[in-house]
């Protein structure tokens, strides 16, 4: 069940078409350039189905090598676009979230490719087995020796939807990619605003999962990155398999209206998805609106996906937590918040905690200071200011820790707001239910489902000695848990720039009610079926996950993530993770390894 939604603008350039005025008319040559430019990939098309899967293989590494090469001025601009200079300290975050996410997309389809045009399949190599609920479960990371040893401890796996067997899941591996020739037509892009990747991995799951060339169109807040987007990807730029344009609400309205376009994708707010779905809800035009969606006649007549957002849980299960074990979940939990100054739709919001826990009092002390004591940094995305209004205008008590804001939710306060408004800002909630063990478990579940808003991304924190006394009723917990991302002991942002990760909302969306969208993108194995992806992490941190302090948990190499906020070298080891993935090279890992130890 998706409750009812307050949502805000998110991460689309066109967030605000719902609620601004009418914006002036396209003129006359801008419209010439959007139809020049579709005329374009209509041809584009024609060349794209003429590509073997090999030479769409080749064309890839091309895309890389650029890609690569802009690696630094991509990171760079992006920083200073958000107010990050070269000093700050979370500059990293732009190395990681842009061209790191889309190089390693870049390697997983090349890939996928490479066995497509072998003559294999896609899984080849790859573990299917069985989830719990009849499910075939994809065993989609690591896939790498590079992989393995410095992310250890993190796997990941593509649950498909019930009923589908692995052997199916094999058989329909592939997508588009198994008729190569059969074109999926020209397909809309509209870009995110809010993280440098997505406008990028949307193209590229365009090209490969559709066979559709792609007219990106990007956020005006992207504007910087234009000219880095037309360096990294000439390569599908020159052939017409690609075009980037500028613009805003009144460029989207004509572009999704266009007779030109298969196919529209947004990554946006569930308010801009209604407007172009529907229509506006408010001004001119708002009754042919209603009466269109009472008669249930769709003003887009084309078919849509999207990734719209919500209200991510981080639910915190109860346990035997050290103090160290507290203060390291609790940067865990700042982190999902804060990264990216909570422009993200997948932004951790609401922390369910068990009231009856003895260590809920240290938590939340712990909490605050994780929270308060994250780096300073611009809250940048539009309309930030007015959406942390909303949040102190309807929790006047809440904490305000510098540029941010903790609402701890107690007694007979009333949770609703904060569980059905994403904020896209740095606003942090904390909600308690009363149980433990297996209770509390299955009642932060239920809450999670039924009163918070979207589907989207959920996180969960249990440590190994509590997973293991579950047993199976944590499987059925996870399992009734139904967001298209779950996180155990780790953030679902790491499942976003996995490729061979799936990222969308849970199925069962329509377009009467998007909730957090319809369909997945990223997929770089090209499955079918998907229901959901579930990543798994380390509990505790090096030297504490060494199986002698651990408890059974999952060990890894990492002192300290360099995602985390407070990660003190993570700017170094980001962009040192990213040099490494775009050239290779021992001697610089082996320098990123040392400052990953100092972290």
């Amino acid at each position: 069940m998706t409750p009812a939604r307050t949502t805000t603008p998110d991460s689309d350039s066109d967030a605000t078409a719902a609620t601004a005025p009418a914006s002036p008319p396209l003129g006359e040559g801008e419209q010439e350039r959007f139809d020049t430019a579709i005329e374009e990939l209509h041809t584009g098309t024609q060349l794209w189905a003429a590509l073997t899967i090999a030479q769409r293989a080749t064309l890839l590494r091309q895309v890389r090598t650029s890609v690569a090469a802009t690696a630094e001025d991509w990171a760079r601009t992006a920083a200073a676009s958000k107010g990050l200079d070269a000093r700050h300290p979370l500059r990293g975050e732009e190395w990681l979230s842009g061209p790191y996410s889309v190089l390693g997309a870049l390697d997983a389809s090349i890939a996928t490719l490479t066995r497509l045009a072998d003559g294999r399949n896609p899984l080849d190599g790859v573990k299917v087995d069985r989830a719990p609920g009849g499910r075939a479960r994809v065993h989609a990371f690591p896939l790498t020796g590079i992989d393995r040893f410095l992310l250890s401890g993190f796997t990941g796996e593509v649950w498909l939807r019930p009923g589908t067997t692995p052997n199916a899941a094999r058989a329909r591996a592939g997508l588009a990619q198994r008729t190569p020739a059969r074109s999926g037509g020209v397909g809309l892009v509209l870009g995110a605003g809010n993280v440098t990747s997505i406008p990028v991995l949307d193209v590229l799951y365009e090209l490969l999962a559709h066979n559709r060339t792609a007219l990106l169109k990007v956020n005006p807040t992207q504007d910087p990155l234009v000219p880095v987007y037309k360096r990294a990807l000439a390569p599908l730029i020159e052939p017409g398999f690609l075009r980037i344009m500028r613009g805003g609400p009144a460029a989207g309205a004509y572009l999704t209206q266009h007779p030109g376009i298969a196919h529209v994708h947004i990554t946006g707010s569930a308010a801009t998805f209604d407007t172009i779905v529907w229509g506006p809800s408010s001004g001119e035009g708002a009754a042919a609106t209603k009466r269109r969606r009472r008669e249930n006649r769709p003003l887009l007549k084309k078919p849509i996906t999207a990734e719209l957002g919500g209200v991510s849980p981080i639910i915190v299960v109860p346990g035997p937590w050290t103090d160290a074990d507290i203060a390291y979940q609790a940067e865990h939990i700042a982190t999902m918040r804060l990264q990216n100054s909570g422009h993200n739709c997948i932004a951790g919001q609401v922390v369910i905690l068990s009231a009856d826990w003895d260590r809920a009092d240290a938590f939340r002390a712990a909490l605050r200071r994780a929270y308060a004591n994250a780096p300073e940094r611009p809250t940048w995305y539009p309309g930030s200011a007015s959406r942390m209004q909303t949040a102190t205008d309807a929790y006047p008590d809440a904490l305000v820790l510098g540029d941010r804001l903790l609402v701890e939710v107690d007694g007979d306060d009333d949770a609703t707001a904060l569980e059905n408004t994403e904020y896209f800002a740095p606003v942090l909630g904390v909600v308690s239910l009363p149980g433990s063990g297996q209770a509390f478990l299955d009642a932060a579940v239920a809450h999670a489902n039924e009163k918070l808003q979207g589907t989207l991304g959920a996180n969960l924190l249990i440590d190994p000695a509590t997973e293991k006394a579950l047993g199976s009723g944590f499987d059925r917990a996870l399992t009734a848990l139904h967001y298209g991302s779950i996180a155990i002991n780790g953030w679902t942002a790491f499942g976003f720039i996995t490729p061979t990760l799936t990222w969308g909302a849970f199925p069962g969306s329509t377009i009467d009610d998007v909730g957090s969208g319809i369909g997945v993108v990223h997929n770089a194995l090209l499955l079918d079926d998907v229901e959901r992806s579930v990543l798994r992490g380390p509990f505790r941190p090096f030297p504490r996950s060494l199986p002698v302090l651990n408890g059974g948990g999952r060990a890894t190499i990492l002192p300290k993530p360099p995602w985390f906020v407070s990660a003190r070298t993570g700017a170094e080891v980001s962009e040192g993770l990213t040099r490494h993935r775009a050239n290779g090279g021992v001697g610089g890992l082996l320098a990123t390894l040392t400052k990953a130890l100092r972290a």
